[in-house]
Order: C-alpha cells, then structure tokens, then sequence
C-alpha cells in the first residue's frame, strides 16, 4: 500500500525560505509524476507542483519562479524548496501523485508564513 511521509514544515518569516520532503514507500517510485499540494484553512487542497517521472515540471501561478520541486529516484523521495515566502503560503503541505492523487494521503508537514 502507498505512504507518503512528509517533513521540513515550520515557520518562516515573509521572504524567507523552506525545503519539504516527501519520501514514498510502496510504489514503483521513479515511474510515477509526483505532486506537492497544500491545504490552507477554510480552503480546498490544491496542486502547487508537480514533476513527471523524467523530471519535467510545472507550476501553479501563484508559486511559480519562488518553488521549486525536485526528485531523488535512488531514495524514493520528492522536495520542494521553498524560497521568497509568503504570508499566503502558509497551509499544511502534502505529497502525492501528481495530478492523480490518491485517497491514502499522509498527514502533511505544516508551513507557516509570519513575521
């Protein structure tokens, strides 16, 4: 069964930087796209990155040139540094597939944004 664990959540003041990781276990990793998402209070989760099994990537607008996703197929881990963060940022980030989650998602690392 897929288990997604994520860490290197925390809090970050405005314009400083963070870097998640996600190591998956039960899957054939390096042939998956792989996904970051994030859930802020009161709103839905959303894709804010993704990467295919070759490494092509793809960003929401709201993150893009201040992300960056990246993979690591030897340790069956994806990451995603964070830089020039905002106070908009802050939500509970999640790993999974990308674009095609599954319903076994892992409980998520925590990003807060505040001065």
């Amino acid at each position: 069964q897929v288990q997604f664990v994520e860490s290197g959540g925390g809090l970050a003041q405005p314009g400083g930087s963070l870097r998640l990781s996600c190591v998956a276990s039960g899957i054939m990793f390096r042939i998956y796209a792989m996904g970051w998402y994030r859930q802020a209070p009161g709103k839905q989760r959303e894709l804010v990155a993704a990467i295919t099994s070759r490494g092509s990537t793809n960003y929401a607008d709201s993150v893009k040139g201040r992300f960056t996703i990246s993979r690591d197929n030897a340790k069956n881990t994806v990451s995603l540094q964070m830089n020039s963060l905002k106070s908009e940022d802050t939500a509970v980030y999640y790993c999974n597939f990308g674009g095609a989650p599954t319903s076994s998602w892992g409980p998520g690392t925590q990003v807060t944004v505040s001065s």
